[in-house]
């Protein structure tokens, strides 16, 4: 009897480690180890843009364009993971209503060296200008010089005024959610930038 009761308890061992040897219901979770982006080979260039708009100025309409570009000329940066990127160039246009150029410049990321920190200054680019209003008698532009990471918000804003007499002059902008109107005795302003 002994030996019936033995063979009872080693079937029920047999079945419960049959039953433990089995696999277990997984969960719906897959798991994806995170690819690395690969860096990219080549220098990045941002997109060249082109923004033209009709504002009224001083009684009349003036085209306003706006047009920025890789500028392969000037030194290229680097971000804090090595990769490279080219510079760019931005270039005003003020058009008078008879079609005449009022004003036409280009500027580059030195023009507002003045503003920058070193660390901008050596590793940000000029990102772009875009224009913001006609206020009195001047043109009112906010430009930004920071990392061209497009994953970066990384920058420093600025105002451009343009006088009705062609006169440039650039200060920060300490309004980050609009440009006020500028003193022409600040401190942090350059006539003919």
């Amino acid at each position: 009897m002994t030996s019936k009761i033995a063979k009872c308890v080693l079937a029920v061992l047999a079945v419960a480690a049959m039953a433990s040897c089995s696999e277990k219901k997984k969960p719906n979770v897959i798991i994806v180890p995170k690819a690395e982006t690969p860096k990219p080979s080549a220098p990045v260039r941002m997109s060249e843009y082109t923004h033209r708009d009709d504002v009224e100025w001083i009684g009349k309409t003036y085209k306003v364009e706006v047009h920025r570009f890789v500028a392969d000329s000037l030194p290229m940066v680097k971000d804090e993971q090595g990769t490279k990127y080219y510079d760019n160039l931005i270039r005003i246009k003020v058009i008078r209503p008879d079609g005449t150029e009022f004003f036409n410049r280009l500027f580059s990321k030195k023009a507002f060296n003045d503003y920058l920190d070193a660390n901008t200054r050596d590793n940000g680019v000029l990102l772009g200008i875009v224009f913001d209003r006609a206020e009195g008698d001047n043109l009112l532009f906010g430009a930004s010089v920071g990392s061209a990471d497009k994953l970066s918000d990384e920058y420093i804003p600025m105002i451009v005024t343009l006088s009705r007499m062609g006169n440039v002059s650039i200060a920060r902008d300490t309004q980050l959610d609009s440009i006020e109107p500028l003193d022409a005795n600040a401190e942090d302003e350059e006539e003919g930038v």
